[in-house]
């Protein structure tokens, strides 16, 4: 098992991943787990039903991959980085004709299918390796499976969760995608990562929605995230200013992060770039996708979003939910230059964009 999970961590290096670990699932347990069945009683996740999903017996799926993958004894956990050299979100907010796209999205093919296929070399290899090859069961998941992936993460050494509920590594801060492969074999497992946030709340004094409600808590509801990816229909008005110029996703409480090399919003220091930019060809950013014109994206037609975002993850916002939150962002602008597509929004067939159109014009100061 020792050979087999060296094995692992080489093939998962050759397959392009950073980062490779081992996390046992016989043993203490995870006591984050614990926490996440809390998480989804307190209303925290919002409308994503798929983190509520239960087995037969009622119990949360992602709360205990024993009762949902009984036959599962060990979770490798694969790491690679997405980071590219373009500015962080805080160093363009000044620019309030722009849209922001959150980092992990800017590349032109969806990142589950790219990860998704290194991770099945790295099951191909282990399987090649092992004895008894028949007799094994694996699975891979690329955010799909019912798992909590970042607790797997934590122990398999990956890195630790930070205040902002993401997986920091020392080396790659939190710029990471994960991979996991479920397997029946009870390989060696890696040593937990060591929490080294200490006494830093940049993310959390940074947060403009107050998502973070204490360190390593976050309401989903309160997300921008959550708001412009997940939320369907009209977005609670108290939300709206908070959102800022996002228009899917958010990346603040990442690009304040000392790990990514971040400071605070508020500090007129910029960034010293610490964590290295990937030279994947698969994670450039696409043209167009970094900072796109909010009148662009605001006025886009059905035709124009299928083109624009065909293979992104953008298209989980959908059609009329990308374009809401251009306009919220419109509102959000200060500009009134916006005001004339603004009125032309008003009369929009899509009633949230409309009912959005009109609180942006309202927020410039036009009653």
């Amino acid at each position: 098992m020792k050979q087999l999970s060296e094995i692992a961590r080489q093939a998962a290096r050759e397959a392009g991943f950073e980062l490779c670990g081992v996390a046992s699932l016989r043993g203490a347990g995870f006591p984050e787990l614990e926490y996440f069945s809390s998480w989804i009683k307190a209303g925290y996740a919002g409308e994503m039903e798929y983190l509520k999903s239960r087995d037969e017996q009622g119990k949360l799926k992602r709360a205990s991959l024993q009762t949902a993958v009984p036959w599962a004894r060990s979770v490798i956990v694969c790491g690679i980085n997405y980071n590219t050299a373009q500015p962080y979100s805080t160093e363009v907010a000044h620019d309030k004709t722009r849209g922001w796209i959150a980092r992990y999205a800017w590349s032109a093919k969806d990142y589950h299918d790219s990860v998704m296929r290194k991770l099945r070399q790295v099951e191909t290899r282990i399987r090649s390796e092992a004895e008894n090859a028949a007799e094994i069961t694996t699975r891979c998941y690329v955010d799909t499976g019912p798992l909590v992936e970042r607790v797997y993460a934590k122990y398999a050494g990956i890195g630790w969760i930070g205040k902002n509920t993401c997986i920091l590594n020392q080396q790659l801060g939190s710029w990471i995608f994960l991979g996991v492969i479920l397997a029946s074999l009870d390989l060696e497992p890696d040593l937990p990562a060591p929490d080294r946030c200490g006494s830093c709340t940049r993310c959390i004094e940074a947060c403009p929605t107050a998502a973070l409600v204490e360190p390593y808590k976050l309401d989903a509801t309160r997300c921008i995230s959550y708001l412009t990816i997940e939320k369907r229909g009209e977005i609670p008005e108290e939300m709206r200013s908070g959102m800022g110029n996002h228009i899917f996703g958010c990346d603040i409480c990442q690009d304040v992060c000392p790990w990514n090399g971040g400071a605070s919003r508020h500090s007129a220091k910029a960034h010293s770039p610490k964590t290295p930019a990937t030279q994947a060809v698969g994670f450039q950013p696409r043209p167009g996708l970094v900072n796109p014109p909010l009148e662009k994206i605001a006025s886009m037609t059905r035709e124009d979003f299928q083109k624009t975002f065909r293979g992104s993850p953008v298209k989980r916002a959908k059609y009329a939910g990308l374009r809401r939150n251009a306009v919220i962002a419109m509102g959000n602008s200060g500009k009134r230059s916006f005001l004339p597509q603004l009125h032309e929004l008003t009369q929009d067939p899509d009633a949230d964009v409309a009912k959005h159109a009109r609180w942006a014009i309202q927020k410039l100061g036009v009653t």
